[in-house]
């Protein structure tokens, strides 16, 4: 019976590697990790990991570096613009990902899963996906995670729209103000840009269960039914939906030592890390290793080793 690499890592556990200190490892001079746009998770989870690894790597500049979010950080750590960067799970197919290749990407863990969620005027006539046809719609930024799911979803809906790119905080004031009849966003949950109207604005959620059901036999992979909770916004009640693995990713090329120093930073912090983010509470040692179709990075690799919980 084949050995899953998760199992392979699991049993070589116990073996327990010596760890490498902060205090050890050569220090680059700037470390940049490609966050996500106003209104996202991604954001305000890159930032206050950007202020964690600060904090673990004194001598290094941590820059946090706002952008569209899962494609264009893709991108970035392609072309060498970032030695680190968040992604969901699906954009990542076209890359180079190698634990090898000094120009490829790797994984220093999965984090947590971002739902989508297709948010409309809780007045509006819409209640399914087909209703949107012909619609202004905000697909969130150009290169973003939400662009590609939103696109890759209509187009296997066969649903054409008039898609806007924009970030979500912008894309929600637009909602509320009668330019938009909808806005999709694939982030984690509760999203900041949906909860910051709510309160002034009403809303609703659309359910996806066929769409999800689509989706995931469709792509096999990295689209899992899934419902976002009804505590996740006052008043909304619970929506059936997908969700989506979010990665942390890392250049190839930088050093097992540093990436080792990365991913201690992750779980070891991630209570800090997630102190105003919920749904990033999530990031733990156990599922920090299913990272899909990305291979580990040999310093994150190392660090697994060396802690079983």
């Amino acid at each position: 019976m084949p050995v899953s690499r998760r199992s392979v890592l699991l049993a070589a556990l116990a073996a327990g590697v010596p760890a490498c200190t902060a205090a050890e490892v050569p220090a680059p001079e700037e470390l940049v990790l490609a966050t996500g746009p106003d209104g996202a998770v991604f954001q305000e989870v890159g930032g206050a990991l950007a202020e964690a690894l600060a904090d673990r790597l004194p001598a290094t500049r941590v820059v946090a570096r706002p952008t569209g979010a899962s494609v264009e950080n893709v991108r970035l750590l392609e072309e060498g613009q970032v030695h680190l960067g968040l992604s969901s799970l699906d954009p990542v197919d076209g890359a180079l990902l190698s634990a090898d290749d000094p120009n490829g990407i790797s994984a220093v863990g999965r984090l947590y899963d971002s739902f989508m969620q297709v948010v409309v005027p809780a007045s509006a006539p819409v209640r399914r996906l087909a209703d949107l046809a012909g619609r202004p719609v905000s697909f969130g930024p150009v290169e973003s995670g939400s662009q590609f799911t939103a696109t890759r979803l209509l187009d296997l809906l066969d649903v054409p729209v008039d898609a806007r790119n924009m970030a979500h905080d912008e894309a929600a004031r637009r909602l509320a103000g009668g330019e938009l009849d909808a806005l999709f966003a694939l982030t984690g949950i509760p999203t900041p840009a949906v909860s910051g109207i709510l309160g002034t604005f009403p809303l609703r959620l659309l359910d996806l269960p066929e769409e999800a059901e689509l989706l995931a036999d469709t792509y096999r992979g990295p689209y899992v039914p899934a419902t976002i909770p009804a505590t996740t916004y006052a008043g909304l009640g619970p929506c059936r939906t997908f969700a989506v693995p979010n990665l942390l990713l890392a250049r190839t090329s930088l050093s097992a030592d540093l990436v080792e120093v990365v991913t201690r930073t992750v779980f070891t912090e991630s209570a800090r890390i997630a102190a105003d983010h919920p749904e990033a509470s999530r990031i733990n040692v156990r599922t920090g290793i299913a990272t899909g179709q990305v291979p580990l990075h040999r310093g994150a690799e190392r660090w697994f080793r060396a802690n079983k919980r």
